[in-house]
């Protein structure tokens, strides 16, 4: 028998949604892994939940700026008011004028168009991925944020609070943090809308016939199939002073949308068909909230108690499964590899060297041991390898006279056999992509001169030189990922008037292009 809802919302009709995740990535125990029990001493532990800091999954570290196609990387040159595109296999420069200051560039999944954010103007620019024939769009002051839906018809902006940069100016005269503005690629019409304050995010359909944008008290939900696109409200709590909604999942068949509030023991789980809300609790202090990989599961990590709860989509009532986690680390963020049949946990959070991996078959729990603190983790898209980025600072037992002291480090770890090569950093990791088919990554360094290549095979790094330090990187998408040819990479570097490389693994070679507006030039 099914719990009763315990709030009515507003009136809505919606599609079939898709699940969205915060984190949908992907036994013999090493010399490195061990077994911990509960007299694990650490002295920042504590149930005090509003002791710990939240748990940061920094996805802005893996965000690229720059947009790319399997044929061409297109790149914004705010000082110019322009966008470069750059043939992959021609190496051939195409440079168009958009508007005043753009800041991101970003490719509909069809690769026929690129949407170009310029934010020193509040527009958009609409350009043909063939012919760069454009058209510019107004849109609402003061957004940052920008999302385009599954099929290229929409691209939705926002005010995004998290995303602001430390040098953006604040904008003049009245401003509004409740805004979005829905943009119809096909025949430019613009929609603004009011979403609910402090917009955080937003999710499609999987046919992009629907949008949902969450922000702190309200779900939004807009169907795009018809025009004009008017929003429909799902209220989040009846509080005066609600809590931050952190994570929103939503089930593939569209049934539900489950919310994680920062600070609340419970999740909130919104019924899209009856228009109804409920709660759920999950223990004590819930730091993640992850759809599994088929969509079947709702995982949560509890992490003032060391438990993992996981929830049937199914029926959301139903009694969850509850793991323990051993050690009593308080590892409060969690990464699934694309296949669900492991979790990996880690802190934050806290000064803690272990992480542990948890097999969803068995329900077991083997904490393993890192030479630092995690700053930053990734699995790959085959799940065969896993990458942690290690914080500079080190645990407050950490051998002064150890070789990773005081120095930003990175340890590849294959999850296969646990074995790992952990690697001393000149300097902090500003940037990595991984290949399509996850046999490699690439990574870039603070002012360093190199693009460092990852085998997730041999475990094995190559440094490829650089002409100028780096500031972003990628890998181009693969069409033909069965074909056993790895996509070229991409870094963008430091210039006056732009240089983009380009690394082809088939080869080992690496091709340069200098100035993307004045006599650009291929640097062998």
């Amino acid at each position: 028998m099914h719990r009763p809802f315990l709030l009515p919302s507003l009136s809505i009709a919606i599609g079939l949604l898709v699940g969205c995740g915060g984190s949908s990535q992907t036994s013999d125990k090493s010399a490195a892994s061990e077994n911990f029990g509960s007299d694990a001493t650490n002295s920042w532990v504590t149930t005090d939940t509003g002791s710990i800091p939240p748990e940061e999954e920094d996805d802005a570290f893996f965000k690229l700026p720059p947009a790319q196609t399997p044929d061409y990387v297109f790149v914004a040159n705010p000082t110019r008011n322009t966008v470069t595109r750059v043939n992959v296999q021609t190496l051939a420069v195409d440079t168009s004028q958009v508007g005043i200051n753009p800041q991101l560039v970003q490719t509909t999944d069809d690769y026929q168009t690129a949407v170009v954010f310029n934010s020193g103007e509040d527009s958009v620019s609409i350009l043909d991925i063939d012919t760069m024939a454009q058209s510019i769009v107004p849109v609402r002051d003061n957004m940052n944020a920008m999302r385009l839906s599954p099929g290229g018809q929409y691209a939705v902006l926002w005010h995004d609070a998290d995303a602001e940069s430390p040098d953006e100016s604040a904008a003049g005269g009245l401003q509004s943090f409740n805004e979005a503005s829905f943009v119809d690629l096909d025949s430019g019409a613009h929609f603004p809308m009011a979403v609910g304050f402090n917009p955080r995010d937003v999710m499609f359909s999987a046919s992009g016939e629907v949008a949902v944008v969450v922000s702190d008290e309200y779900l939004a939900i807009v169907q795009l199939d018809t025009q004009p696109l008017v929003p429909s409200l799902i209220r989040l709590t009846d509080e005066i002073d609600p809590p931050e909604a952190e994570e929103v999942v939503v089930t593939p068949d569209g049934r539900y949308a489950f919310v994680r509030q920062f600070g609340a023991d419970e999740v909130l789980v919104v019924d899209l068909v009856f228009e109804l809300l409920a709660s759920i609790p999950v223990g004590l202090n819930p730091t993640d909230l992850d759809l599994s990989p088929d969509g079947t599961q709702v995982v949560v990590v509890s992490r003032a108690v060391n438990e993992i709860w996981v929830i049937e989509v199914a029926d959301p009532f139903l009694p969850p499964n509850v793991v323990s986690v051993p050690g009593e680390l308080n590892l409060g963020a969690l990464q699934l590899d694309s296949t669900g049949a492991i979790g990996v946990l880690y802190t934050t959070s806290a000064p803690v060297d272990r992480y542990a991996v948890w097999d969803r078959a068995t329900d077991e729990v083997v904490l393993h041991a890192l030479i630092k603190p995690v700053d930053n983790l990734t699995i790959t898209p085959n799940g065969s390898a896993m990458l942690v980025f290690h914080t500079k600072s080190d645990t407050p037992e950490a051998d002064p006279f150890g070789p990773f002291f005081d120095s930003w480090a990175l340890t590849a770890i294959d999850l296969e056999d646990f074995r790992n090569n952990p690697l001393k950093l000149p300097a902090e990791p500003i940037g990595f992509a991984n290949s399509a088919e996850g046999d490699a990554g690439y990574f870039i360094m603070d002012n360093e001169h190199y693009l460092e290549r990852l085998d997730y095979t041999t475990l094995l790094h190559d440094e490829i030189p650089l002409k100028s330090p780096p500031v972003f990187v990628g890998v181009l998408p693969d069409l033909s990922p069965t074909d056993g040819i790895e996509s070229f990479a991409w870094v963008s570097q430091e210039h006056d008037l732009g240089r983009i490389s380009f690394y082809d693994p088939q080869r080992a070679s690496l091709e340069t292009i200098t100035g993307f507006e004045l006599n650009s030039e291929i640097e062998n």
